[in-house]
């Protein structure tokens, strides 16, 4: 009886599903190794799945897993920003948009206006929220699409962001990026804390890992716990019902979008105020972060909870294709797992409905058992 609970849990359902999605994902990423070149295949996915435990010292891969939690921190908050949405009826896919807008104005307030990373990191969340505001605006009083508002904006942010960044204070005179932190404005570098000496003195190890996971927490009492996330879920689930309840459902919408847009700003944040990289000015495609949070997202079962450990797993994939052979394998092949993962995540509710299925005719066989065998005992009794 305790299995048959268990297998009822939705929490249960949805960490279930997660691992059949990520299996599956990986198979057929394995497939495709296979058919490049089978030799290498094994090695190439076993590589792809231990990424930094296949390094040669514990220092090493305590270092590497340093690196791995810096990018999952900023991947953590575009994740958060898309599953907040989501969970009011919102698909926030301008989350990229959003994420570059913190980026630019976290490091324009940086490098020209030389505040401090706490200000910057403030400044980002606000430019992040005014993009993902335009959005709600646009769908709350225009009725324009989202995806389609989020989209258009995705690629206006990333060449205006280019402009902004480009200026004499900002760029670096001999390359197409951003000046270092370091040595631009120190003042702007996210502390450690201490962390740093936990992973073989990796400066890029910040407070910033341990902020991503207490967002993920606030936005979980906020969204199950709260009058707030209540009024916010019951816009999405319905506007023209929440509005005859006397709810505010075009400020609702905006009000969604510019929370959504805040945390992808903080996101950038928190990627580009630890010094681990720079933004380049000649960028040509929008960054690939705030679409992977789709991935932890619908991996993390649209769960605030969930998508950090998913957030863990997709940017421990990515970093791990990064270190397979490139003169056999392309190293995109972690891109094409997360996006079989994406597609094979559409078919969770088909998962759970698969699952409560069997679970229903087992039931009806067991009864069935019982009932069959109570009426042998009644004919024998007589």
């Amino acid at each position: 009886m305790k299995e048959k609970n268990l297998l009822k849990n939705p929490s249960f359902q949805a960490i279930l599903t997660s691992l059949v999605c990520i299996v599956l994902g990986l198979l057929i990423g394995f497939v495709v190794l296979l058919m490049i070149n089978p030799a290498g295949a094994g090695e190439a996915i076993k590589t792809i799945l231990l990424n930094f435990l296949t390094r040669a010292s514990a220092a090493a891969q305590m270092k590497a897993l340093g690196n791995t939690l810096a990018k999952t921190a900023p991947l953590l908050m575009c994740a958060l920003s898309i599953c907040f949405c989501y969970k009011v009826g919102l698909f926030n896919i301008g989350a990229p948009g959003q994420y570059e807008a913190g980026a630019c104005i976290g490091l324009y307030a940086a490098l020209a206006w030389h505040c401090n990373w706490v200000i910057c990191l403030i400044l980002a969340a606000i430019a992040g929220a005014i993009v993902g505001a335009i959005s709600g605006t646009l769908k709350a009083y225009r009725n324009v699409n989202e995806v389609i508002s989020g989209i258009m904006l995705n690629w206006i942010m990333l060449y205006m962001t280019n402009m902004i960044l480009s200026r004499k204070a900002v760029k670096d005179p001999a390359s197409p990026y951003t000046i270092k932190l370091a040595s631009g404005n120190k003042g702007a570098l996210i502390p450690s804390a201490g962390l740093n000496k936990l992973f073989a003195n990796n400066t890029t190890v910040t407070i910033a890992i341990p902020l991503a996971i207490l967002f993920a927490i606030l936005i979980w009492v906020i969204l199950s716990k709260t009058k707030f996330g209540y009024e916010l879920r019951a816009t999405g689930f319905n506007k023209e019902a929440a509005k005859y309840a006397g709810m505010k459902e075009k400020q609702n919408i905006i009000v969604t979008l510019a929370i959504g847009g805040a945390l992808a700003g903080i996101g950038a944040a928190f990627l580009f105020l630890t010094g681990y990289q720079e933004w380049s000015t000649t960028q040509t495609s929008v960054p690939g972060m705030g679409f992977n949070g789709i991935a932890a997202t619908f991996l993390g079962g649209l769960h605030p909870i969930g998508t950090i450990f998913a957030s863990f797993f997709i940017q421990s994939i990515t970093d791990g294709g990064a270190l397979i052979n490139k003169s056999v394998y392309p190293s995109q092949i972690s891109d094409l797992i997360s996006s079989i993962i994406i597609y094979l995540c559409g078919f969770v509710l088909f998962f759970k409905f698969a699952l409560n299925n069997w679970i229903k005719k087992k039931e009806k066989k067991e009864v069935s058992k019982v009932e069959g065998a109570a009426v042998k005992a009644e004919g024998g009794d007589k």
